[in-house]
């Protein structure tokens, strides 16, 4: 589900899947968080508990790429 990318250590790629309109605000507030602004869009970010936590709290809307 990561990959390593030298000195940088582990990162996730994250892609946005689905619309958070009719979620609930933390939902919104979780997406927001992570990065994304636009629908379909992919993001990098460290592997990290905090954010494997906020993941998993959007599953829906969020999924990880290889």
């Amino acid at each position: 589900m990561a990959k390593q990318t030298g000195a940088e250590g582990q990162k996730l790629r994250l892609k946005y899947v689905r619309s958070a309109i009719a979620t609930p605000l933390k939902h919104k507030r979780v997406v927001r968080g992570l990065g994304f602004t636009r629908l379909n869009q992919v993001i990098e970010r460290p592997d990290t508990p905090a954010i494997r936590g906020m993941v998993a709290k959007v599953p829906h809307l969020v999924e990880i790429v290889e």
